[in-house]
């Protein structure tokens, strides 16, 4: 029933990209595209599954832009997020950077279009996770080769050869290699050019070269944050991306805790009424 309505997912023409370093990333090593993907969810959370993986890396996935592009409120969206996140499809995380010399958080949303257990999300988001190889059949080109082959239909000036975009593959696939999604690399080889590019192949070598990130820390990649409410789990404490209380695990306060709390509460209403009423005699 589910499999029928998948294809009224909206397209993503135009939804809006993060900011660079932010926003999707795709897992890697995932199953071909096929049209039952996400046919074993509920019919909300397939389309929106469909939204999200036809996306580019690093476009915003805030629940705000979502509802913008989708036919759905933010709670439904959210609520959506979390299901994905359940069915292992989706997971929130978050790393340290420096950036001028002040250390700040960088987060974003892994998606992968094949559901993947606890564990693999373990490893892989510790950097762990084995890689397996492509089927021998699979003719596909990189994810760096293809960037490199769309920067002639971004400018003219920037059109590669097939062998240039080959030879320039894996100064490109390090990019990827060290957290840098496809928008930012873009946007490095892309920005302030010249008015003439007279050799496209050593400018964009060049860029590749003079710009490329720092590599990540090896220790541990991401920080895994519960997809409801971004609070980190720590080792072992989310399940399924969800943390206890957002599960529904979290116990509940005692009553008494509750109603001492609702009547400091009371207490504090009154007192700001009778405030206000003697500021205004």
């Amino acid at each position: 029933m589910a499999t029928a309505q998948l294809s009224a997912a909206p397209r993503p023409a135009a939804h809006p990209m993060a900011n660079p370093g932010y926003g999707k990333r795709s897992a890697p090593d995932q199953e071909p595209r096929t049209g039952r993907d996400f046919a074993h969810l509920p019919v909300r959370e397939a389309s929106i599954a469909i939204y999200l993986d036809r996306l580019d890396d690093e476009s915003d996935l805030s629940i705000k832009t979502l509802a913008k592009h989708l036919p759905h409120g933010q709670c439904a969206i959210a609520t959506a997020l979390n299901n994905l996140s359940a069915a292992g499809h989706l997971r929130r995380v978050r790393r340290p950077v420096t950036v001028d010399g002040c250390p700040r958080w960088v987060w974003h949303t892994f998606f992968s279009r094949t559901a993947r257990n606890d564990a693999w999300w373990d490893a892989f988001l510790a950097g762990e996770a084995p890689v397996t190889e492509p089927p021998a059949s699979q003719a596909a080109r990189s994810a760096a080769y293809g960037v490199l082959a769309r920067l002639g239909r971004l400018d003219a000036r920037l059109t590669l050869s097939a062998g240039e975009c080959g030879a320039l593959e894996e100064q490109a696939a390090e990019w990827f290699a060290r957290g840098a999604g496809e928008a930012q690399l873009v946007q490095a080889v892309t920005a302030g050019l010249p008015e003439r590019v007279a050799h496209a192949y050593g400018f964009v070598r060049a860029r590749l070269l003079a710009k490329l990130p720092p590599p990540e820390p090896r220790t541990l990649r991401y920080e895994v944050v519960c997809t409801a409410c971004g609070e980190p789990g720590g080792d072992g404490a989310l399940s399924g991306g969800l943390c206890g209380g957002c599960w529904g695990g979290r116990p509940a306060l005692p009553a008494d805790r509750v109603q001492a709390h609702v009547g400091r509460l009371r207490a504090a209403l009154r007192a700001g009424t009778r405030t206000e009423e003697g500021a205004g005699t």
